[in-house]
């Protein structure tokens, strides 16, 4: 199974709805990686793609040696988080417990608590349930959003992995969302995809599949109702969905890990 990255810059296709992976091909929606909530949301959405842009002109002079040029754009990302408290505060955390410092990241990860509780959860997240591990990558979809609507859309991408030595069947999905504003959802629905997918053991499904929010910010988690289709007569079980971040900011997590 190959492993499923998403980039600023880069571009899919991505349907309102459930779509397969098969389905995902090169098009024309812009989509950027997560990022926290924002003030005005035009000119926050210019200011992360500028932070995404200064992140990768940095690891790009780094790589190349130009260790003058990775300094100074360093310095020119640490002027642009001091302006941004979101990310001020995320480095804070970071510098805080590099150094030991348990009690100042104590105190930082509540103020980020305060002002933007849904930047502490990443954009992705893995969970395993009797062998079943199931992981999640989100991305905020710009060429969908309509901010000045209250409609801001977001695409996630999940793979279920079989580390049992059993073969198991989706039947059923949940998902609780829930926005800025604290509003939660409940959903419900047979399948994926218009399918109720058989998994065998040492070996993957993936799929893709979106969420339009009213808030530029929000967590999904939930479930999968499972079986194991090897005896007559298994009983049901549900298998997690680790809670994942809805949000605007590059996070750094935008690939599938490949270990079990």
């Amino acid at each position: 199974m190959s492993s499923f990255s998403l980039n600023v810059g880069m571009k899919l296709p991505w349907p309102i709805g459930d779509v397969s992976r098969q389905q995902i091909q090169m098009g024309n929606v812009k989509i950027m990686a997560c990022v926290s909530d924002g003030q005005s949301q035009s000119s926050f959405l210019s200011r992360s793609q500028t932070y995404a842009l200064l992140k990768q002109q940095m690891d790009v002079a780094a790589k190349s040696e130009d260790y003058k040029e990775a300094a100074r754009l360093r310095d020119s990302l640490k002027i642009f988080e001091d302006q941004e408290p979101v990310l001020r505060l995320q480095r804070l955390v970071k510098e805080a417990i590099a150094q030991e410092r348990f009690e100042d990241a104590a105190r930082y990860r509540n103020e980020l608590k305060d002002i933007a509780p849904h930047s502490l959860l990443k954009c992705s997240s893995e969970a395993t349930t009797l062998g079943i591990r199931v992981q999640v990558r989100s991305v905020y979809i710009e060429g969908r959003s309509q901010p000045s609507k209250g409609l801001y859309f977001f695409a996630y991408r999940i793979r279920i992995t079989n580390n049992s030595d059993r073969p198991v069947q989706l039947l059923r999905r949940h998902w609780i969302i829930t926005d800025a504003n604290g509003k939660t959802e409940n959903v419900w629905g047979i399948g994926v995809i218009g399918e109720q997918p058989v998994v065998l053991p040492n070996t993957a499904f993936e799929y893709s599949s979106a969420c339009p929010l009213g808030t530029p910010s929000g967590r999904m988690e939930g479930d999968f109702e499972m079986k194991h289709i090897d005896r007559v007569g298994s009983r049901t079980f549900n298998v997690s969905i680790a809670p994942f971040s809805l949000s605007k900011v590059e996070d750094g997590s935008d690939t599938f890990s490949n270990g079990s």
